[in-house]
């Protein structure tokens, strides 16, 4: 499998990119929010899938992991194939797809072209609760730089408690610690 590409830009649009490495070129399908996110440098570093059907090889390219993982996450739902995921993934990036799955916000996913009522519920009842989900969804920590919060509520999500349970027991914790460790222990002790 092809999990990343790092070489030269050679073509670039909205929907698709040439990427020469060593010598040979790849043609990789992207997301509107890959297209937005990548400058006109003329090296790249692109994270990629590689999906195999019995007519075409298609590469399809993402501006990071959690996009990627989102991607795999959503063709993985009965009814979504890589051109729906992509379509999703150019309307919404994957914090807002996370967030709307994670919140039950039907009208949110269907409002991406192409999506009706059935496969936006299909979508939340499949990936509810899925651990990759909780990543994603938890990026609003990370982007706040709050580490403590997060690295607590991905600890609290492994040992099997529910992410909104977790979020409500840390917002209920004390403001005062400031480790990791203390933060769960206050957390577990609201849950």
């Amino acid at each position: 499998m092809i999990g990343r590409l790092n070489g030269k830009l050679i073509e670039k649009s909205p929907t698709e990119l040439l990427i020469e490495c060593g010598g040979v070129g790849y043609e990789v399908k992207i997301s509107l929010n890959t297209f937005t996110s990548l400058s006109d440098n003329e090296q790249i570093k692109i994270f990629t899938k590689l999906i195999v059907r019995e007519d075409a090889n298609i590469l399809y390219g993402f501006q990071s992991k959690e996009e990627r993982e989102m991607f795999n996450q959503l063709i993985s739902v009965s009814g979504i194939g890589p051109n729906t995921a992509m379509i999703m993934l150019s309307s919404l990036t994957p914090y807002e797809i996370a967030t709307a799955i994670q919140n039950e916000e039907v009208n949110i996913i269907q409002s991406v072209k192409g999506i009706g009522a059935k496969t936006a519920q299909r979508v939340i009842v499949d990936l509810k609760g899925k651990s990759t989900l909780v990543e994603a969804s938890t990026q609003n920590f990370t982007e706040k730089s709050n580490t403590i919060h997060f690295d607590a509520l991905t600890a609290l999500v492994s040992l099997g408690f529910d992410k909104r349970a977790a979020e409500r027991a840390l917002k209920k914790a004390s403001d005062e610690v400031s480790t990791v460790e203390g933060l769960i222990k206050e957390a577990l002790k609201v849950l």
